[in-house]
């Protein structure tokens, strides 16, 4: 065997059935002999992002796999990776390396020197007899700990060496997770009781242990609201009567109501990083946190209680401990708490009903969240924003009831980001209605992979908010806007899906978008990916 065909054979093994890739890679020819399937993207940023939404769709149960050129192909697939790693994604990413001879000589891009900084391991091949090995380690780096992306480079001369066929004994890395300590765990659940009001706050580490139930149970046993951060949202259903939505640069009145009266915040699978695009906690509140990353323990903030652990784990010895320290019931408290949020939640949906319920023309893009909800069944669907107001504006209002329900991402905020995480949303979980919203500053970054679901047959809807403007654009540089008419943009973006493969139409009124969603469904359903641009008004503000 080849070099490339070791690790082929090893991605079979550890479950791999397709790879995202772009251009050239001797390993994409290698994969496919072993039924791996190549899906080729017309960007290689736009691969890793295919990557990624798998990998968050599966919650590293499976994980996305990147292929690239050296070179340039490492070059353009930097940003990606980048962004995977701001949101502690993992993926593999296997670049080809330059021959031997070549390393180390200006001016060949050294993938592994150079992504050192945004992977959490990178290494480099350096004879074939080590693929097994170095494979196997980046394996269990994508298993275990913080999660991220991991790099692997196999120089086009390893690549392309003889391995014995005597020598191949590979066997899949395992994951090992593990419990809380006892006493941290009765140490936590004691202070939260204590506590006069309080909450909740689920982050991402919910959804990779996949312990939406148990984040169920505990809340319901202890009579607790649960707000989610962005990567989190979708870990609580946001239809319950203790959810109070989702905090990231945007937030639901809720959030922001109960973060005033709160004493305690029990942080569970959430660094509390000072962040742009985490709602920062009070001051003088008393923070409880859970997490697998000993790293993010008191990171920004001093933690008065945690344990480290996985939050499933974790939630189940919490909830022992509940009925331990208050009886089966749970926690005893007078207070109505579902009423005081229901109440919080009719006073924020009636500020800005105006303009989820607006009739204007062009179409206000909160009415778009209020007409897709009724279009879709949102329990089967996975939604993803991209950055900017698409993002600060679906987030409150958008209530996903599932897991995975939305993907919510943003450490970094990289524009036409969430195109590539749909595509591979779509391919995790095929059996579910997967949408996209964009707007069209975002379009011009990644829309030409409309012609990648089109070709491969990944049938997702991109609904792109089309205001004609980087809105609020007009604010950041006024001197360019008035002068030169630098916010401004151009294109009609239904015509440019129709000629990429995709079905797709033109929204210009309120009343028209039900229906328009509904054909991208069944365009869908048949295989076709959707694109439905709407003609929306700019909408300068967000909760």
């Amino acid at each position: 065997m080849t070099g490339n065909e070791v690790v082929a054979k090893i991605l079979k093994a550890e479950g791999v059935e397709w790879i995202a890739a772009f251009p050239n890679n001797a390993l994409i020819d290698a994969v496919v002999k072993e039924g791996i399937r190549p899906i080729i993207s017309r960007h290689e940023r736009t691969g890793v992002n295919i990557a990624d939404g798998f990998s968050r769709v599966a919650n590293g149960r499976r994980f996305g796999v990147f292929v690239m050129q050296q070179g340039p192909g490492a070059e353009n697939a930097y940003g990606g990776v980048a962004q995977a790693y701001a949101d502690s994604i993992p993926i593999l990413v296997l670049p080809a390396g330059h021959a031997r001879p070549a390393n180390q000589s200006h001016p060949n891009f050294e993938s592994v020197e150079n992504y050192r900084g945004i992977t959490k391991w990178s290494a480099h091949v350096n004879m074939a007899s080590r693929i097994p090995e170095f494979m196997h380690m980046a394996f269990s780096q994508l298993k275990h700990g913080r999660p991220g992306p991991v790099l692997l480079e196999t120089p086009v001369d390893v690549g392309a060496e003889t391995f014995s066929n005597a020598g191949f004994d590979y066997r899949p890395s395992r994951s090992f997770k593990s419990a809380g300590d006892a006493d941290d765990v009765r140490d936590l659940v004691r202070t939260m009781l204590e506590s006069s009001f309080p909450l909740i706050n689920a982050g991402h580490g919910v959804l990779w242990a996949e312990a939406a139930p148990e984040l169920l149970a505990f809340a319901e046993l202890t009579r607790i609201p649960v707000l989610t951060t962005l990567a989190g949202k979708s870990s609580f259903p946001e239809t319950h009567p203790l959810a109070l939505g989702t905090g990231g640069y945007s937030a639901t009145g809720m959030v922001r109501h109960f973060l005033n009266k709160t004493d305690f915040v029990l942080g569970l699978g959430t660094s509390f990083s000072n962040n742009h695009f985490n709602t920062p906690m009070p001051e003088g509140v008393t923070l409880g946190q859970v997490t697998n990353c000993a790293e993010d323990l008191g990171k920004n903030r001093n933690v008065r209680c945690g344990a480290i652990g996985d939050a499933r784990i974790v939630l189940r010895q919490m909830i022992e401990e509940v009925k331990r320290q208050e009886g089966k019931k749970g926690r005893r408290d007078r207070r109505d708490i579902a009423s005081a949020i229901a109440i919080s939640k009719q006073e924020f949906l009636a500020e800005w009903g105006a303009k989820i319920y607006s009739d204007e023309v062009p179409i206000n893009p909160y009415r778009v969240i209020t007409e897709l909800a009724k279009a879709v069944d949102v329990a089967n669907t996975i939604v993803t924003h991209d950055s900017g107001f698409p993002r600060d504006q679906f987030v409150p209002f958008w209530e996903p009831v599932a897991p995975r329900g939305y993907l919510g991402w943003g450490k970094s905020t990289q524009l036409g980001y969430g195109l590539g995480l749909a595509l591979g949303a779509k391919l995790a979980a095929p059996e579910k209605q997967v949408v996209n919203i964009m707007g069209d500053a975002s379009f011009g970054m990644a829309g030409m992979d409309v012609e990648t679901g089109a070709r491969a047959e990944i049938p997702i809807m991109t609904v792109v908010l089309n205001n004609g403007l980087m809105t609020n654009y007009s604010h950041h540089m006024p001197a360019a806007t008035e002068r030169w008419g630098s916010n401004r943009l151009t294109g009609d973006y239904a015509k440019i899906g129709a000629a990429l493969g995709a079905y797709s139409e033109r929204v210009e009124a309120p009343e028209q978008l039900v229906p328009a969603f509904n054909r991208g469904a069944s365009a869908n359903l048949e295989g076709r990916p959707a694109l439905i641009e709407v003609m929306v008004r700019e909408e300068p503000t967000s909760p």
